[in-house]
């Protein structure tokens, strides 16, 4: 298909005359007041004046407008050849990619709009249009790196979709007229100019779908970005079946990639975010065009939004299970404090009458609101008004993930007082390839009181840096077990797994004063002397103590190794035998799994990789790591005894709260071997 379109053949030879049918706004265009009205006119102004925010390079002097075909990161120089046939991959022709495509996503336009909206200034709706403008003169259709990726296209269309909604309505502000973009006739120009790249945008979507083992949340936003764009300019006769596909393929899809337990099925937490982002943005959409999806579509999204309720602690914290690459579909929100999970659940609690929601939900974000507008921000405000709703009487509910692989231990959760172990025994990842999964199989995290203990590190890099794509998706990067330096999973490459660890919960109970979970997985059946690992944990909660049992069952000596990574916020130490871990008033002391074996406190370090977190793609900082190692003969069992101590009443008054964790001790300097 490449080819013939290479040629030609298949390509928009013209693009038809579109109607003046009105498109459908999805979005709450109102005068209401947002609480980071500020923080959005001020990131507007860093537009204006060429500093963008992409990934780790904050404030990076791109100029106004930026140079489309250029990598920020590496400054290479893209060529401007046919897209389909471009090799985006290769950093040698285009850089890092995720750098040079995240620019052109458009998510400063939806700023730049809403700064227009807010302060009525006409300077910001006349930047949208040279950003426009720039965009399309460097990127003629269907040429360079910006032609390759149908997802790219569906992202961009759902930020000209919010971008085009906001211009056209009245500013809050009341001191210019609506559409001033669209003004005269050098405006209907630029109007005519728009519509022109959305057809070209969607034609090339329905084109080009990602298919076989790449349909995944590539396949969904594609989807996301050709319903949301029929549903704004239905302006052509392809519209009405661009829609019907999209619509018919969107539902099918979020109903295939997500369990019904909730679980997005690509066994990465953020890209659970994600799926249930783009579920919100075409359900208003599709609400708003009168066309509304199933009841099982949003009692799917429901679900997505009670597991991350469930995933989240006392203070807002989610473990970074899986691939994270920081992507938003749309950047409503520039506000410093603006949480992605938080704002989901405020959304949710709004729209599902959820008060259990909008309890962990904190404050009614700034997205919420132009989502969802003063009748969605006045349903949230009463459910926080209303009493809290009492838990369940069974002390399962909502704490067992079986579909998707994930079993919350703990005690007193969503308290003050909370522990909250977060247990691993799920798929390694969606399809043939489980793109973004994670070789984690029974892993686990732990938090105390709202504070993080044990973590999983993130993911830091995607498609370069090779030997730190290949160790934060590792098995040393979790708390888990691994075999003769083996993952438990072979991997293929950057985004693909050749052989797949199975892992599956043998046993899980929950109960006043004590949680059971055992689980096991067969990724290293594979060896010559085939190895099972087994694990089981036992929370003795009237004593603080989490008993972690590894079954070693093979028949000859195998290279054994226990990790336990750290937050960079934890204190930690050798005292008496065992590693101690301590965060802002709550600790946790490993005892070691017995004589003989070598114990190492690791951080920072760069080769092998070891003793890192990525919070955020592209960036990591050093943390702790405690390895033991030893070589076991046959079936061995080790014990590995986890202690408890903080949670102490003064604790209350700041559970909950996002800046409680901020006050921990500095991560302090490598202190080497034990």
């Amino acid at each position: 298909q490449a080819r013939l379109e290479a040629h030609g053949i298949g390509l928009v030879r013209k693009v038809p005359v579109p109607t003046d049918a009105a498109g459908h706004q999805w979005i709450a265009v109102a005068p209401l007041a947002v609480p980071d009205d500020a923080a959005c006119l001020a990131a507007a102004e860093e537009i204006l004046a060429g500093r963008f925010n992409i990934f780790a390079l904050h404030g990076a002097a791109l100029g106004f407008p930026p140079q489309w075909l250029r990598d920020p990161r590496t400054g290479t120089l893209a060529p401007l050849t046919f897209g389909k046939a471009l090799n985006y991959r290769d950093q040698r022709i285009v850089g890092d990619i995720k750098y040079l495509w995240e620019p052109s996503r458009h998510l400063e336009l939806v700023t730049l709009a809403q700064a227009w909206h807010l302060s009525g200034e006409a300077r910001f709706a006349a930047a949208v249009r040279t950003l426009l403008e720039s965009w399309f003169a460097d990127n003629p259709y269907p040429l360079g790196p910006h032609w390759t990726s149908s997802l790219e296209h569906a992202v961009r269309l759902v930020n000209w979709s919010v971008a085009w909604q906001i211009l056209e309505a009245p500013p809050r502000a009341g001191t210019a007229e609506a559409g001033p973009v669209f003004a005269g006739a050098q405006g209907q120009a630029f109007r005519r100019r728009w519509l022109e790249e959305v057809y070209r945008h969607c034609h090339f979507i329905a084109g080009h779908f990602s298919q076989h083992s790449s349909a995944n949340n590539h396949l969904l936003g594609e989807y996301m970005g050709l319903h949301i764009a029929a549903v704004t300019w239905p302006c052509w006769p392809a519209s009405a079946r661009w829609q019907a596909l999209a619509h018919a393929g969107f539902e099918r899809e979020a109903l295939l990639q997500n369990g019904a337990d909730g679980v997005n099925r690509e066994q990465g937490i953020w890209y659970h975010h994600e799926v249930a982002d783009m579920m919100l943005l075409c359900g208003l959409a599709a609400r708003a065009a009168g066309s509304d999806f199933g009841a099982p579509y949003w009692q799917r999204l429901e679900a997505m939004l009670g597991f991350v309720h469930a995933m989240m602690s006392s203070s807002g914290q989610v473990p970074m299970i899986g691939d994270s690459d920081d992507a938003v579909m749309v950047r409503f929100s520039v506000a410093p404090a603006f949480d992605p999970y938080r704002s989901l659940l405020a959304s949710g609690a709004a729209i599902f009458g959820r008060a259990d929601f909008a309890a962990k939900a904190g404050p009614f974000d700034g997205k919420s609101r132009w989502l969802l507008g003063a009748a969605g921000e006045a349903a949230f405000d009463r459910l926080r008004a209303a009493p809290s709703p009492p838990r369940d009487a069974n002390p399962a509910a909502g704490r067992a993930f079986e579909q998707g692989g994930y079993w919350i231990l703990g005690d007193a959760l969503d308290t003050p007082r909370e522990v909250r172990l977060v247990a691993d025994a799920g798929p390694l990842g969606y399809l043939s390839i489980a793109a973004h999964g994670h070789a984690d199989a029974l892993a686990f995290t732990l938090g105390v009181a709202g504070r993080e203990l044990l973590i999983d590190p993130g993911t830091y890099a995607y498609h370069t840096q090779q030997r730190w794509r290949d160790y934060f998706k590792g098995t040393s990067a979790h708390n888990t077990v691994r075999i003769d330096g083996e993952d438990q999973s072979v991997s293929g490459g950057n985004f693909m797994w050749l052989r797949h660890a199975q892992a599956r919960c043998l046993h899980a109970a929950f109960g006043p004063v004590r949680d059971e979970w055992r689980a096991t997985h067969d990724g290293y059946q594979r060896l010559a002397d085939p190895v099972t690992h087994t694990r089981e944990i036992a929370f003795d909660k009237a004593r603080g103590e989490i008993r972690v049992t590894d079954e070693i069952a093979c028949s000859g000596e195998h290279v054994v190794e226990l990790f336990w990574h750290f937050s960079e916020r934890c204190s930690v130490r050798l005292a008496d035998g065992a590693v101690v871990a301590s965060n802002d008033g709550v600790s946790v002391s490993l005892q070691m799994p017995g004589s003989g074996w070598q114990a190492g406190l690791v951080s920072g370090r760069e080769e092998p990789p070891l003793g890192w977190i990525s919070r955020s793609f592209d960036e990591k900082v050093p943390t702790f790591t405690a390895v033991w190692s030893g070589r076991v003969a046959g079936t061995h069992k080790l014990v590995t005894l986890l202690t408890l101590a903080g949670r102490p009443a003064q604790l209350a008054d700041q559970a909950g709260q996002t800046d409680a964790v901020s006050s921990a001790a500095p991560v302090p300097e490598p202190s080497g071997q034990i």
